[in-house]
């Protein structure tokens, strides 16, 4: 390696490694996801009943999986919605928040 060659970092600041690679539960949550969006009914009770989890543990895992690198390489457009939608949430709660703390 020359001087020129800077390594380029593995990990960011505060995030998964850059080549972490998505498990086979990883990737069922992401096409459940995918998925979900073209079929009516309870999602509640489908995560239970596919993932054998609660749904307050399910999306708990599907925010560490979208916030892998990896999970945007395999599917960017579902993971910046996922994101998207994400941030609209905690955007509702916190002007909830501030509504309820000015009362």
């Amino acid at each position: 390696m020359s001087e020129n060659d800077v390594p380029l970092p593995t990990t960011l600041p505060g995030s998964v490694p850059l080549d972490a690679s998505l498990s086979e539960r990883d990737l069922a949550i992401l096409d459940f996801e995918n998925l979900w969006s073209q079929h009516a009914g309870q999602k509640e009770e489908a995560i239970r009943e596919t993932f054998q989890l609660s749904p307050t543990r399910y999306y708990q895992l599907l925010g560490a999986v979208i916030d892998n690198p990896a999970a945007l390489r395999h599917d960017p457009m579902l993971v910046k919605r996922l994101h998207r939608l994400r941030d609209a949430r905690q955007a509702t709660r916190r002007a909830r928040a501030r509504g309820a703390s000015q009362n």
